[in-house]
């Protein structure tokens, strides 16, 4: 079984699970985020004259939302510097990107999420980062760069030892690939 750590105590990285963001790259995670995964069905109710409850109409599907809570550890002096890149990158995501041809701006990127086969039996999901929410909490170690090891930028960048960003991302899909229930069913996509 493979080992969550090196024997230096830094974290292994994931190499199944990760966010790609157009413009930003690959953020490979080396810790498990929390994942919760939710869709809706919406539903008009149609009163008939004599029935003692409505009838069910089935209106439209709402969307499919994947919300991440993503860790990140100080566990290793370049952990600083990585956190910090990753965590733009990942509010990169939620902004439009530069324009082209004399437009002010385009949509921001669709992005890629993999967590192993939780999210999909497929492999990638394409989403868009609708919220982002970062806590830099102040109950977790705030050492300095003596204690990290010498050059780490600890004091200069006031990163904690550990923060989460909490995301919310909307599953997208192309016309010609959008899913049923026999698809949800046998691919998770």
């Amino acid at each position: 079984m493979p080992k969550g750590t090196l024997q230096s105590g830094s974290l292994m990285p994931i190499s199944d699970c990760y966010i790609e963001i157009p413009g930003a790259g690959r953020i490979t995670l080396d810790n498990l985020p929390e994942i919760s995964d939710t869709k809706s069905a919406s539903y008009s109710d149609e009163t008939v004259i004599g029935r003692s409850s409505p009838i069910k109409t089935y209106s439209q599907s709402d969307n499919r939302t994947i919300s991440m809570q993503i860790h990140f550890i100080i566990s290793k002096p370049s952990d600083v510097t990585n956190n910090l890149r990753n965590l733009r990158a990942i509010q990169s995501a939620c902004y439009p990107r530069e324009g082209e041809g004399g437009s002010p701006f385009i949509p921001p990127p669709v992005c890629k999420i993999k967590c192993g086969k939780l999210l999909s039996a497929r492999g990638e999901l394409c989403v868009v980062l609708k919220t982002y929410s970062v806590k830099f909490p102040t109950e977790v170690s705030w050492m300095s760069d003596s204690q990290l090891g010498t050059g780490a930028g600890f004091e200069k960048t006031f990163t904690p030892m550990k923060f989460d960003v909490d995301t919310s991302w909307d599953v997208v899909y192309s016309s010609s690939d959008l899913p049923g229930q026999g698809r949800i069913f046998t691919l998770g996509a």
